[in-house]
């Protein structure tokens, strides 16, 4: 069998990648595929997930092995079959290249061709650039900023009429009491 994939990056709208792979092929095999038609270097951690109809990470492949608790599952890329984990035309799939900042690929099983087979992956369509592999950091923080700003308003901090002298120390005679280490414990 032959799987049709989509990518999409909600990054840059004009991105789009299309991989056909046969079914048989392995994680990294797909890994290599998109690496090769988004000109990413390799040495970069990434992991596939699983994914809901909702985009929700229900099962992670790595890249290498994590060393997982033998209760969980653990699947590499090398060593995990497309075909084991993919199996339904429309099945969601995301691809995380940059780890420090959980930037991803949306990926979907567009087709499943069967009685066929391919010996290796093909990029049938590209289209855009891809958005970069890796963001510094000086490239994250306006964002996080900008981001963080935008929930923080002026009554943040409570009441706008506070006053800081308002405070007295009645009510904590006791307090030095509590915080010294030294006394008898009280329960």
């Amino acid at each position: 069998m032959i799987y049709r994939f989509l990518i999409l990056s909600d990054e840059t709208g004009d991105f789009v990648r299309e991989i056909k792979i046969d079914s048989e092929a392995s994680f990294l095999d797909l890994h290599n595929a998109i690496i090769k038609s988004t000109g990413y270097s390799s040495d970069q951690m990434s992991s596939f997930f699983i994914c809901n109809n909702g985009w929700e990470r229900e099962t992670e492949i790595t890249l290498v092995d994590m060393g997982k608790s033998y209760e969980e599952d653990n699947y590499t890329m090398e060593t995990t079959p497309l075909e084991d984990l993919v199996t339904d035309e429309g099945q969601k799939l995301m691809y995380v290249f940059d780890y420090m900042t959980e930037r991803a690929f949306f990926i979907e099983l567009r087709e499943i061709v069967f009685g066929k087979t391919l010996s290796e992956p093909l990029c049938s369509r590209s289209e855009g650039a891809p958005p970069p592999q890796v963001l510094s950091f000086d490239e994250i923080a306006p964002k996080i900023v900008t981001s963080s700003s935008e929930l923080i308003d002026e009554d943040f901090y409570g009441d706008s009429e506070y006053d800081m002298n308002e405070l007295d120390s009645e009510g904590f005679d006791g307090l030095d009491n509590l915080l010294n280490p030294f006394e008898e414990e009280r329960y």
